[in-house]
Formats: C-alpha cells, structure tokens, sequence
C-alpha cells in the first residue's frame, strides 16, 4: 500500500537565533526531503525524527491490513485480540465466559446431587427389602400353628386347639 503525501511544519525553537521554519515532506517512495529557511538539523536530529515517525507509523491502534485468513500463529501470538471486532465486543465475550462457566458450575453441582440421590435411592430400597423381610419373617414366626408347635416342643399342655367353634356371646344392656 504506497503511503500518502505527508507534510510537516515545524516551529522554529525558542532558543533559536532566527524566527524561520523548517518544512518536511514525506514522499510516496518513503524519501523525506527537508527545506531549510534557516537552522540546519544536526545528523542526531535527523535520526531521531525519523526513529519518532516510524514509531508513529507503527504504534497505530487501527488494523493495519485486513487479514482474510487467520494463521495458527496470529492466534496464538495474541494478534487476533488486537482486531478491532475483539475490542469492541470484549464485554460480550466476558459475559459469555461467565455464563459458560457458572453453566459448567451448575450442571457440575446437578450431577453430585443426581448421584446423592441414586445413592439414597439405592439404599432406601435396602432398607425397605430388609424391613419387608424382617416383616414376613415375624409373621411367620407370630402363626397360631408355629406358636403351637414350640409350645409343644417345650412340654406345655395346658394350651390346646379348641375343639369347638368360636360363638358369639350377648350381653344384654340395662
């Protein structure tokens, strides 16, 4: 890209002997041609404008070139945060880092209680196998014909199995 025709004036110095300016012009070919009116720049001088205004050239916050491919070493070297899109859309990024992550939080802190739950599930289930079978072996054991049969075991005769039916008795009220 050939760079534009630049002109520079510059003021003459407070402390110097004559009241002239000194014009710079920057070429197409990069060429500056100075005019004297007056004071002479020393070889330092000279070098050192030159070293200001590549510096400037350099030191600019707008893109350069628009790249149309991004190479594996623009992004790992950082230069794609210098994109202006990047810049102006940073807080939209943060925003969904943030949501990202507290998303990843959330779904984390769901599938520890997800697997409290299987794991109390698991052991209510347990304990309702364990209570059905206490319960069934206390019905077993609480049957007229087994409690009959362990008073026989022990020798009890008084207690016997009624020969007659049950009946009803009325009392009658007064």
């Amino acid at each position: 890209m050939p760079k534009e025709k630049q002109t520079y004036h510059t003021a003459p110095n407070d402390t110097a002997d004559n009241d002239s300016c000194i014009s710079k012009t920057n070429t197409a070919n990069g060429v500056t041609r100075e005019s004297n009116e007056g004071r002479e720049y020393t070889e330092e001088e000279k070098q050192l404008d030159l070293a200001i205004q590549r510096i400037n050239e350099n030191a600019r916050e707008e893109d350069t070139r628009p790249s149309t491919s991004l190479s594996l070493k623009e992004i790992i070297g950082g230069e794609i945060l210098n994109a202006k899109f990047i810049r102006s859309q940073l807080w939209l990024i943060l925003l969904i880092a943030a949501f990202t992550l507290t998303y990843v939080a959330f779904r984390y802190q769901c599938q520890q209680d997800i697997i409290i739950m299987d794991k109390m599930e698991k052991e209510l289930k347990d304990a309702k196998y364990k209570a059905l079978s206490c319960s069934s072996s206390l019905t077993e054991k609480c049957r007229e014909s087994k409690i009959l049969e362990k008073l026989k075991a022990n020798k009890d005769s008084t207690i016997h199995i009624s020969d007659q039916p049950p009946y009803i008795i009325n009392i009658p009220e007064k």
